[in-house]
């Protein structure tokens, strides 16, 4: 099913391609605790959350997992399909309830290869995503592991 087009899903897009972004979508729903992806499993698709919260882990030998970072409505959940070898680097599982926009990574990377322009676009809002989640990870990590009032930049 298409979703609606709206003007916040995601608003890094140009109007142009955010529609034919949307054009792919299909409407998902998932429980508390439903696990979305494994750190190291096969990156096929990606979602941006219209309800609900997902949270981010990252597997810490020795450890239980660490949650690097909470995300809700409006965000990107998953950049690894775009990135050769197609592995999830992170874990994510449902916080709450959710309701999402789903979207087959093989169709979209299509689209990117057909239009470079799209293709860009979406490459650098995902890239921003990456970097966004890099310092998170960066700075959850430290909060947890490091010596006290190591999480900051300097």
């Amino acid at each position: 099913m298409n979703a609606p087009v709206t003007t916040s899903v995601p608003r890094a897009l140009p109007a142009e391609h955010r529609q034919r972004l949307m054009g792919t979508a299909r409407e998902v729903a998932f429980t508390t605790g439903t696990r979305l992806f494994e750190e190291g499993g096969h990156a096929d698709r990606f979602w941006i959350i219209r309800t609900g919260t997902i949270d981010l882990d990252m597997r810490v030998p020795g450890r239980r997992a660490a949650v690097i970072e909470s995300l809700g409505h409006n965000e990107l959940v998953g950049w690894s399909w775009l990135f050769t070898p197609h592995r999830w680097r992170l874990g994510a599982e449902a916080a709450s309830p959710v309701r999402a926009y789903e979207f087959d990574a093989t169709v979209v990377r299509e689209l990117c290869e057909a239009d470079p322009e799209f293709g860009r676009n979406i490459a650098q809002w995902v890239g921003a995503v990456v970097a966004r989640r890099l310092h998170a990870a960066r700075t959850r990590l430290l909060d947890l592991y490091g010596p006290y009032g190591s999480g900051g930049l300097r």
